[in-house]
């Protein structure tokens, strides 16, 4: 979660002593001028730092390699971006970095984890940002390699912002000056911090969709979808980070780290606990979510159908009343039809009682055929 200001100045505070010393550099240290961002094929940025300061910031990675040699007390941190195969082999064969280690930072695409190559350590990170605009989550691949005197970052995506990382440990030399572990300390701090707009965004996202879900929006159903699989993303992202980090304060404590710097990294790993666990919240509560609107669309769909099935029976029933009217209307007619033939050798023809009994034959039938319906509940 971001941290307020006033966390931040405790953080720096606590690192100051008494009389803090003046940001220029130590008499025997040559001056460096201001940072220039230079990007050479796929390195970001390259600087060399000594006892907290930068001393000097190489043009190129042959460059850092040479000046770093002539600093032996020296640390460089060099930041790449989708580094060419050529590049991260120059590294690897100057700071003894583990093939495999390498193969991973060049093929991206690796789940958080954290693993020791002899005195190299290699971390994963998955960073994450909440694009408002199209309420998604878009997320970025961090590769750490932690040496004695080197650290190195690969990043592959947009996310975490590694300058600010770079300019809040300048920022604070007394930090700096523990070395790489402090800045895989500040990148793991930066990386969770990135979790926090995430985690609200998400919850603005949850909100409206319950209030789509009870309003009976249609797409509302696609929506818990996609978020539902973010949030799967957000969560291999996160779960690991628990774990690593345990082990991680153990290897701070097993080869003698700073105990200040523990400490904070302890407080890192309070903060990935409880956004791994809002996670987990928003996961459950979107199954729930689904779950529920699965239900009300069930419902709507039987009252649909019940509707429908009402409006056949009432159309049911009057075609009965109809079918029954027409029926009773074509008795009369089929006698009057027959008896208004106009054949002379026709039965009755001449009868006096032949016109009453025709009429009396309609009347008849008629009301048979009303009782016969009207029995049947078809009148």
């Amino acid at each position: 979660m971001p941290l307020s200001p006033k966390k931040h100045q405790w953080r720096r505070r606590s690192l100051l002593p008494t009389n803090p010393p003046p940001k220029a550099p130590a008499p025997d240290e040559p001056a460096v001028p201001s940072p220039v961002h230079k990007d050479q094929g796929s390195v970001v940025q390259a600087a060399l730092y000594r006892g907290g300061y930068r001393v000097a910031t190489p043009d190129s990675l042959a460059e850092t390699f040479r000046q770093l040699r002539e600093f032996p007390d020296g640390m460089a941190w060099i930041g790449l971006h989708r580094p060419t195969e050529t590049e991260l082999h120059s590294l690897a064969d100057e700071f003894d970095l583990h093939e495999l280690a390498v193969e991973d930072a060049l093929e991206a695409h690796q789940r958080p984890k954290l693993e020791r190559y002899g005195d190299t350590l290699f971390v994963v990170l998955r960073a994450a940002r909440y694009l408002d605009a199209q309420e998604e989550v878009e997320f970025g691949e961090l590769h750490v390699f932690v040496g004695k005197d080197f650290l190195i970052t690969v990043r592959h995506g947009a996310a975490p912002d590694l300058t600010a990382v770079r300019r809040r440990m300048e920022e604070t030399p007394e930090l700096l000056a523990l070395g790489p572990e402090a800045v895989l300390y500040a990148i793991l701090d930066a990386v969770v911090d990135g979790y926090a707009p995430v985690v609200a965004g998400v919850q603005n996202d949850i909100d409206e969709i319950e209030t789509e879900v009870f309003r009976g929006d249609p797409a509302v159903s696609r929506r818990i979808y996609e978020l539902s699989r973010e949030m799967v993303e957000f969560q291999r992202a996160t779960r690991p980070l628990v774990g690593m980090l345990h082990a991680l304060m153990a290897g701070f404590a097993k080869y003698g780290t700073d105990e200040e710097l523990q400490r904070y990294l302890r407080d890192v790993a309070d903060h990935v606990t409880h956004t791994s666990e809002r996670v987990d919240g928003f996961r459950q509560a979107l199954t729930d979510i689904l779950t529920v609107n699965a239900t009300l669309v069930t419902q709507q769909q039987n009252a649909e159908m019940r509707a429908l099935a009402e409006a056949g029976f009432e159309q049911n029933e009057e075609i009965k009343k109809i079918s029954s009217w027409a029926a009773i209307l074509f008795a009369p007619t089929l006698v009057g039809t027959i008896y208004g033939m106009n054949f002379e050798a026709m039965p009755e023809l001449s009868w006096a009682f032949g016109y009453p009994f025709a009429v009396a034959l309609m009347a008849v039938v008629c009301v048979s055929l009303y009782f016969i319906f009207k029995r049947r509940d078809w009148l």
